[in-house]
């Protein structure tokens, strides 16, 4: 079985991840934590998802930034 205990992000898709950072920080803020062009110029989910999916490091930051996230919303 391919269960993850330890992984907060198992089962949480990439597309979850952008929509929800996005409802809340805003493009804006995104793109000052993660530095990329898909969320600092003409910002969408699509053009997001494609870009992550391709840039591992990227990725990274965005999932990393999620977990912070969810940190925030529990305190």
């Amino acid at each position: 079985m391919n269960e993850q205990p330890n992984n907060p992000l198992h089962g949480i898709t990439l597309e979850r991840i952008v929509r929800e950072l996005r409802d809340y920080y805003g493009w804006d803020q995104m793109a000052y934590h993660v530095n990329v062009n898909c969320f600092a110029n003409n910002p969408s989910l699509n053009s997001s998802l494609k870009f992550l999916r391709k840039t591992d490091w990227a990725r990274k930051k965005v999932e990393k930034l999620y977990l912070r996230m969810i940190e925030e919303q529990k305190g």
